[in-house]
């Protein structure tokens, strides 16, 4: 399930629609803001194949404790859970 709802047409010459600091949405206003969407569709972090790939992702669960402190972890070191994770798999694997 998504987060957001497609909601009826608006017509915003007609309408005033303000965003999240009152600024009011216009029809520029809303163009501006899908083509700075937009810019970002496909960027993401580099890859690390070093090749312009994307690299192969791996995904599991754990439980909430060791989320939590495997988070807690992550922020001592300055990293991302990610970078973590990555790291103790590779630790595991090597040994």
């Amino acid at each position: 399930m998504t987060k957001y709802r497609m909601g009826p047409d608006v017509d915003l010459r007609r309408e005033d629609v303000r965003d999240s600091q009152g600024r009011r949405i216009t029809e520029e206003y809303a163009e501006r803001a899908t083509d700075d969407a937009l810019a970002f569709v496909g960027r993401g972090r580099p890859s690390l194949t070093g090749a312009k790939a994307p690299s192969p992702q791996v995904t599991f669960r754990v439980t909430p404790e060791l989320r939590a402190k495997a988070a807690a972890e992550a922020a001592r070191q300055g990293r991302r859970i990610s970078d973590v994770a990555r790291e103790a798999l590779e630790r595991y694997l090597a040994s």
